[in-house]
């Protein structure tokens, strides 16, 4: 399955992952600093959502795409479960 993310989504999915980086830049220079434990963890745990939307985002996408070539007619002769599978591994991978 290929993932298309085009217009909105791929703006959306970008920037948090943008987000994700810049957040963890800063964990990096916080430890390099010697920066209190609690605000390290702090800007941790908000890149470590910022990645989990991302992902979640791609998934929400990757099944708008399932559904569509479901109803196109499934690609690469894929079954119905075969591709639920591959999908509930994807989407469990974040959980």
């Amino acid at each position: 399955m290929e993932l298309e993310l085009e217009g909105a989504d791929l703006k959306a999915v970008l920037n948090r992952l943008r987000r994700a980086q810049g957040q963890i830049s800063g964990v990096i220079r916080m430890i390099e600093e010697g920066r209190d434990c609690e605000d390290v963890v702090t800007q941790l745990a908000a890149a470590s959502r910022a990645l989990d939307r991302a992902g979640f985002a791609i998934i929400a996408t990757g099944l708008q795409q399932c559904l569509a070539d479901m109803d196109s007619g499934r690609k690469n002769g894929e079954d119905t479960d075969a591709m639920r599978a591959r999908l509930e591994k994807l989407f469990l991978s974040l959980a």
